[in-house]
């Protein structure tokens, strides 16, 4: 170790020898202007840190300080927690299913609109005789029921029946002819039952003509003409009603939509006999 240190002494020595005075002392002096930042570094690092760790702690100490007071707060006895938890769930739950409601029901009645204020197209749809259908069915167009039809029936052209419908029909006009339908019959313009057709469920229509047999009431706000071969068992209400002889009538027939009103007409005559 001697030796090392005597090396030592000796290069120092012959650098300062080599190297003026004045370079010697420049060296000197930055060596320990370095010194000097790197401990004001050090110690401005330290401060920064002392006051995050202070920081720290004075926000746990305000977080335990509010914690303190809500668990101080006492709630009333009869004050159910568990329900008022539930409620806001309740309510979005609510609020959700009645949006979908809006918005299904809206869809409906826009569809139906639609389907109000479009025109029939012209083509017809046949449905053969050895066809089955199970579903709803429609069609802007016209339809030819050969075969059968479980299901309801809208379509805005004309609907001519040879076949089976178990559902309700819609239609611009109807004609059934052979048919068996069980529900209801609903046509904007002329119902037409030929003979051999047998329909249960309610008809309506603007005019009526029947020769087969129908289990339901019929309300026509125009004219109804029953054949020598019409069978009704149920209420009719019409304009006008002309029943051949042979058919037969159980049920009350009403010509509500006449243009005289027999009530009106005889309480103006009561009323007259009475002056």
């Amino acid at each position: 170790m001697g030796f090392f240190s005597d090396l030592k002494e000796d290069l120092s020595q012959a650098v300062n020898e080599l190297m003026p005075e004045e370079t010697a002392n420049e060296v000197k002096d930055e060596v320990e202007a370095e010194d000097t930042t790197a401990t004001e570094e050090a110690e401005t690092v330290v401060a920064e840190e002392q006051a995050v760790d202070t920081d720290n702690a004075d926000d746990m100490a305000q977080l335990e300080a509010m914690l303190g007071r809500v668990d101080s707060i006492e709630l009333p006895e009869d004050m159910d927690v568990t329900k008022m938890e539930e409620e806001p769930e309740t309510d979005l739950e609510t609020s959700i299913r009645a949006a979908f409601g809006e918005k299904e029901e809206t869809k409906g009645e826009e569809k139906k609109m639609d389907m109000q204020t479009k025109t029939a197209v012209d083509e017809t749809a046949i449905i053969t005789a050895g066809m089955t259908i199970t579903g709803d069915v429609s069609s802007e167009g016209s339809m030819e029921v050969i075969g059968a039809v479980n299901g309801n029936i809208d379509i805005l052209g004309k609907l001519n029946i040879t076949g089976s419908i178990n559902g309700n029909s819609k239609a611009a006009e109807i004609y059934a002819d052979n048919a068996k339908i069980t529900g209801e019959v609903v046509s904007e313009g002329a119902v037409k039952i030929g003979q051999s057709s047998v329909i249960i469920g309610n008809i309506s229509a603007k005019s009526a003509v029947i020769a087969g047999a129908v289990k339901g009431d019929i309300d026509v706000r125009g004219p109804v003409i029953l054949d020598a071969s019409a069978i009704v068992m149920g209420n009719i209400k019409s304009k006008a009603v002309q029943i051949n002889n042979g058919a037969v009538i159980e049920g009350m027939c009403s010509q509500c939509y006449a243009e005289v009103n027999p009530t009106a007409f005889f309480d103006e005559y009561k009323k007259g006999k009475n002056k």
